[in-house]
């Protein structure tokens, strides 16, 4: 049984590729295939299927660089190069951890609205984040397991490696208005 793939379901609408640094050569053609010309045929099929889709790729690959090298291919980064938009890591825009945190904590706990205590929320800012969002996402994932059902996130509840960064990187606190961010 032939099934719609991801690209003929976003038909319309886009397709967010996430990782794209990290496609095989062959992948690469393919996509480079249907992005000119906006069509495309399914595995083992020979009908040419066109489509509609507008693109969104990201990476944390230096796609420059690796096409310099010879790993990625150069028609297709200009391709997808139209709009670029660099974001910079969250160890460089600190001020992003408190609403991202407000945001996981409602996703991770939606029936009981919780906080942090300022000692989790110092290790937080202070953490230098390698793995970005994602692992903060993850550390305050662990975090509200950890809470037993209680509404306060303490140092504690944290990863270690989160719990021992050098606090001396971290400004002095301060309070948040009470603007629905219960932090």
């Amino acid at each position: 049984n032939s099934r719609q793939g991801r690209m003929e379901q976003a038909h319309g609408g886009t397709l967010f590729l996430d990782e794209i640094g990290t496609m095989s050569p062959a992948v690469q053609t393919k996509l480079l295939r249907a992005l000119q010309e906006r069509q495309f045929e399914r595995v083992g099929d020979n009908q040419t299927i066109k489509v509609d889709v507008r693109f969104i790729a990201a990476t944390n690959s230096d796609l420059a660089r690796m096409v310099a090298e010879g790993t990625f291919r150069e028609d297709l980064y200009y391709r997808l190069n139209v709009i670029p938009i660099a974001l910079p890591p969250l160890r460089d825009r600190r001020d992003d951890i408190p609403l991202l945190v407000t945001h996981f904590l409602e996703k991770y706990s939606p029936t009981m609205r919780m906080h942090l205590s300022q000692a989790a929320l110092r290790a937080l800012m202070a953490f230098g984040w390698p793995g970005n969002v994602r692992q903060l996402e993850n550390a305050v994932e662990r975090a509200v397991a950890l809470s037993a059902g209680r509404s306060e996130i303490d140092l504690a509840d944290l990863p270690t490696d989160v719990q021992v960064a050098p606090q001396s990187t971290v400004a002095p606190f301060v309070d948040l208005p009470d603007e629905g961010l219960d932090l």
